[in-house]
């Protein structure tokens, strides 16, 4: 259509997701992701909805693109569980290794800031911690551990994975982080080994 501005929805998310995750869900305006994304007022709301509703697009965007990068990683916890969740863990210190990416994790952001949350807003932050579990949970079980031992393992693994990402955010470094890792993977391989005996 002649004088229709036309835009790709999925560059607009990046950037109004980017925006986000750099200055969090309160401190970001409209006029913010104007900026951003490069539309105008009007556009945003016609194409998105409101501030809520763009932040959910956003976040299930990232939900999605880092949910499918885990579920890779842990496809493997069957016949090598320790090089499942090395690898999962290496999904979120690649990501904050990124030097074009935010610090932190746009989902720990959003839970942290349920506060200032609207009701729907926040279910979906929790929705999104609560999928990391589930699928650390099916992990570890594939793992072979017993249901209350997965259990733990898979709301362990969740808190560090997300530690790491507040870590980060609060200027540790990647030895630091790595270190981290390392303990969870000690006690996680002893953990293996007394169930598997």
């Amino acid at each position: 259509m002649a004088g229709k501005k036309r835009f790709d929805i999925g560059t607009a998310l990046d950037a109004a997701m980017i925006q986000f995750w750099r200055a969090g869900y309160a401190a970001t305006s409209v006029d913010d992701l104007s900026r951003a994304t490069g539309l105008n007022r009007s556009s945003i709301y016609s194409s998105f909805g409101d501030k809520d509703a763009l932040f959910t697009r956003c976040l299930e965007r990232y939900t999605t693109r880092y949910g499918e990068k885990y579920d890779a990683a842990l496809s493997c916890a069957a016949e090598q569980p320790l090089a499942a969740v090395r690898a999962f863990f290496g999904v979120t210190l690649e990501r904050i290794a990124d030097p074009g990416l935010p610090d932190g994790c746009l989902v720990a952001q959003s839970v942290m800031a349920t506060p200032v949350l609207s009701p729907g807003v926040a279910a979906r932050a929790q929705e999104a911690v609560g999928f990391q579990r589930t699928r650390l949970r099916a992990a570890m079980e594939a793992a072979g551990l017993h249901d209350g031992t997965a259990g733990t393992f898979a709301v362990h693994v969740a808190a560090v994975n997300q530690s790491l990402a507040v870590m980060s955010r609060a200027g540790a470094g990647a030895e630091d982080l790595r270190a981290v890792v390392d303990v969870t993977l000690d006690a996680l391989a002893r953990t293996l080994g007394a169930s598997s005996r």
